[in-house]
């Protein structure tokens, strides 16, 4: 009788169970019906901006092209195409004063939550989210991403950007509006730190950067879902979560910074088809994404941004939780089998 793999992470010291022996189909975790989030009234679609922060970035329409600006004195803009706000209820948050070089430690276990937690408002159209939503708004979004990366990430007391997205009330989001959140820390966080440990030891060793290395290895095999001009998508080797897969450009980047035009409509084109692959299949399932990028200039030579997607379908119990041993019961080859044959459909 054949066995379950188990499988080590490309990069972190973690070793995931691939359960070939109770391997289960993609369309098994479509359900009917999904839960919504449930709001009367929905701060975040047009006329009612006073029902949130003042924006910190608006994109707003301007001939054939758009106008920057940000909510004053009070005032909020209408006829938005993108809003950034203030979270109302922040994670981290600004230190009170801007310039600020004092330590957020108070002591070797505790430390102020200093940061910036703000959530992007991806359309005026409640359900215009990325699986769906028409490329020019997705270019939006992605541009206001690299808008916000680059006004926090030159602060002093910010050391990492975290932009991410929940889908689906299973995924964590709250309102079912289109949205993402970004969250800046005064710390790397850890699996973003393991990484850059590990890039930098295999390219110390090897002189070339291991995300490099992953892409070639998977542009030929199995795992490969989608390839264009400017980005690989794959289902990891490793998944943690049954169906997850990662976009990553083919020219070495280690941010989103400086992303030409042709490639931020690339990427939107991109991250649309495979999600729109992944709500075919599974029913619009839960889901979570997530950058991984470097912060540090250091990092350039041996870091890679990517883009990371998790299907919410798996509900971790007392083995995952106690031992930090993951059990996928999708293995990769199936997810990208499935992804592939849905996109080309």
């Amino acid at each position: 009788m054949p066995h379950n793999e188990v499988r080590k992470d490309y990069l972190l010291d973690r070793w995931v169970v691939i359960a070939t022996e109770r391997s289960r189909r993609p369309t098994d975790f479509a359900k009917r019906d999904r839960e919504q989030a449930k709001t009367t009234v929905c701060p975040m679609c047009p006329g009612n901006e006073h029902m949130t922060p003042p924006a910190v970035l608006v994109y707003l329409k301007k001939g054939n092209g758009i106008r920057k600006d940000r909510d004053k004195n009070g005032f909020r803009h209408k006829n938005w195409l993108v809003r950034c706000v203030p979270n109302l209820y922040p994670a981290f948050s600004p230190p009170e004063k801007e310039n600020s070089k004092k330590s957020t430690l108070r002591r070797n276990d505790l430390a102020a939550a200093i940061g910036h937690h703000e959530v992007i408002i991806e359309s005026p159209n409640h359900n215009e989210h990325p699986a769906v939503a028409k490329i020019p708004q997705l270019i939006h979004v992605i541009n206001a991403y690299i808008d916000r990366l680059h006004a926090l990430s030159v602060k002093k007391y910010v050391k990492y950007v975290s932009i991410f997205r929940n889908h689906g009330l299973e995924a964590g989001a709250s309102l079912s509006h289109a949205h993402s959140q970004i969250i800046a820390t005064p710390f790397v966080p850890k699996t973003v730190e393991e990484e850059l440990r590990a890039s930098k030891k295999f390219w110390k060793q090897n002189g070339k950067c291991i995300f490099c290395s992953i892409i070639e290895k998977e542009i030929d095999g199995p795992r490969l879902i989608l390839e264009n001009s400017h980005f690989v998508v794959f289902a990891p080797y490793a998944s943690v979560n049954p169906m997850e897969f990662w976009i990553i450009p083919k020219k070495h980047e280690a941010t989103l910074l400086g992303m030409p035009r042709i490639e931020v409509k690339t990427f939107a084109e991109t991250l649309k088809t495979c999600l729109k692959g992944l709500k075919e299949l599974i029913n619009d399932p839960p889901y979570n994404y997530g950058f991984h990028l470097a912060a540090s200039k250091a990092a350039r030579n041996y870091y890679h941004w990517h883009l990371e997607v998790y299907p919410k379908l798996a509900i971790w119990a007392g083995f995952e939780k106690s031992t930090g041993i993951y059990i996928n019961t999708v293995t990769p080859e199936t997810a990208a089998e499935s992804l592939r044959k849905t996109i080309s459909a």
